[in-house]
C-alpha cells in the first residue's frame, strides 16, 4: 500500500475506499489523508510558507443508508501520524495491509453532532492492478486504481451496523495542491458484469481536458472502452455541476445524493456503460469553488483540527 511514502512539501497522498452492501441499503466511503487536500488549515499554512503535509492528516469516514448518515473528519498534526510499509496510524484510527486484505480500524468522532464512530472495515480486492496513471502533463498528479473490484466486510460497533458487499480501493498523490492542477472533475466507479467500469473526466489547468474510460476484469486486467455521450445530471442544492456519460438508448439518473457541499458532491448514479446497466458511486469536485475564501471559512465546521 506504500503507507511509508514520503509526501513532498505542498503535496498530498490519499487512500480511498468505498463499498455498497449486497442488498443496496448500506454504503460507506473512507479516505485516509496525508496532506489533506480539502483542509483549510493546510491551505492557510501554505499561504504562510508552512508546507509540511504530515502536519495535516486525517481519516474521513462516511456511512450511508438505513440508520442515517454519519460523517467524521478530524485533522491531526504530525505527532499523531505513524507510517510503515504496510501500516498507517492517524490518531486513534489505523489501516493495515497483510498482502491480501486492507483492514481499517476506525475510532473517530462524528460532526456536527459529536458521537462515537467505531468499528472495523475489511477490504479484499479481487486483484491488484499494475500501477498508476499520470493525470497531468507535468507529472505532478497520479492515480492508482489499486483494487477496482473487491469484497467488503463491515463490522461497526458504534453505530451498530454489520454487512458485506462489493468494494473499491484506490490512491491519489501529487507534488502540488490539487487545485493548482485541476479546475474540476467528475469521477465514478461502478460494478460491471466484467468487473469494474471507471470514468474520470478532468478539467485541467494545463494541457487541456482529459477523460479516462477504463474497464477492469476481476484479474486486474484493463482495457479502454468507448466514452459514451456526456450526460448532465441535476445540480445540487449548493449548485455544484455534476455530469457523467451514458450510452445511446439509456438515461443517466441520480438515485441518491450522499454528500452535498459547497464544492463537492457524492452520489449514486444509474447509467449504462460498456454495454451494461450499472450503478455508479459518482463524485463531482469543483476546485475553483474550493479555492474561494468563503468556502474555506465554512470547512472547519465539518473538519475540526486536533494536534
Amino acid at each position: 500500500m506504500c503507507f511509508d511514502t514520503t509526501v513532498p512539501p505542498r503535496g498530498y497522498r490519499w487512500w480511498y475506499v468505498d463499498a455498497l452492501s449486497e442488498d443496496g441499503r448500506q454504503g460507506l466511503t473512507i479516505i485516509a489523508f496525508i496532506g489533506s487536500v480539502f483542509s483549510p488549515y493546510y491551505a492557510w499554512a501554505r499561504e504562510r510558507g508552512e508546507t509540511d503535509p504530515t502536519d495535516h492528516c486525517g481519516l474521513n469516514v462516511a456511512l450511508y443508508g438505513e440508520g442515517g448518515k454519519r460523517w467524521s473528519l478530524t485533522e491531526r498534526g504530525r505527532g499523531r501520524l505513524q507510517q510503515g510499509p504496510d501500516a498507517l496510524v492517524i490518531g486513534p484510527s489505523a489501516l493495515s495491509w497483510d498482502g491480501r486484505t486492507l483492514t481499517i480500524r476506525i475510532d473517530e468522532t462524528t460532526v456536527p453532532i459529536p458521537t462515537s464512530l467505531k468499528g472495523t472495515v475489511k477490504i479484499t480486492p479481487h486483484a491488484i492492478t499494475p500501477g498508476p496513471y499520470q493525470l497531468d502533463e507535468a507529472g505532478k498528479h497520479f492515480w492508482w486504481p489499486i483494487g477496482p473490484c473487491g469484497h467488503a466486510e463491515v463490522a461497526m460497533e458504534k453505530p451498530s451496523r454489520a454487512w458485506q458487499g462489493e468494494a473499491y480501493l484506490d490512491s491519489n498523490w501529487g507534488s502540488e495542491p490539487l487545485e493548482d492542477g485541476f479546475c474540476q472533475w467528475d469521477w465514478s466507479r461502478s460494478a460491471h458484469p466484467e468487473g469494474a467500469a471507471i470514468l474520470y473526466d478532468m478539467q485541467r489547468r494545463r494541457g487541456g481536458n482529459k477523460t479516462l474510460a477504463l474497464l477492469f476484469d476481476r484479474e486486474g486486467n484493463v482495457r479502454d472502452f468507448d466514452v459514451p455521450a456526456p450526460a448532465p445530471l441535476p445540480s445540487t442544492l449548493w449548485r455544484v455541476a455534476r455530469s457523467t456519460h451514458c450510452e445511446v438508448g439509456s438515461e443517466a439518473r441520480v438515485l441518491d445524493t450522499f454528500e452535498d457541499t459547497p464544492f463537492y458532491t457524492r452520489s449514486l448514479v444509474a447509467t449504462h456503460l460498456a454495454g451494461a446497466p450499472v450503478k455508479a458511486v459518482h463524485e463531482s469536485l469543483s476546485l475553483d469553488r474550493f479555492k474561494t475564501r468563503w468556502v474555506k471559512m465554512l470547512l472547519p465546521f465539518r473538519m475540526p483540527r486536533l494536534r
